[in-house]
């Protein structure tokens, strides 16, 4: 399993930026944005993969992962 496996990538539209906005919390901050939502989303994990490479070459230790909590559920319960 790949490092970028154990975040969460999220796309949603933002209705006040008019795009899809990409984002993985836990691991980066901003992220990316665009018209097309599957675009986005291969963006948003090429920018994962790097992210991630960076934590490595630093030797930094990477974030706890974000991934198997359940998120998508645990927003439904939010909508």
């Amino acid at each position: 399993m790949k490092d970028s496996a154990r975040y969460v990538k999220i796309v949603e539209w933002s209705s006040e930026d008019a795009c899809y906005v990409g984002s993985s919390p836990g691991l980066l901050y901003g992220g990316c944005h665009g018209d097309n939502e599957q675009l986005v989303f291969e963006e948003l994990c090429q920018i994962v993969e790097e992210t991630i490479e960076l934590y490595l070459k630093d030797g930094k230790p990477l974030p706890p992962p974000t991934s198997g909590r359940d998120f998508a559920n645990k927003l439904q319960d939010v909508a």
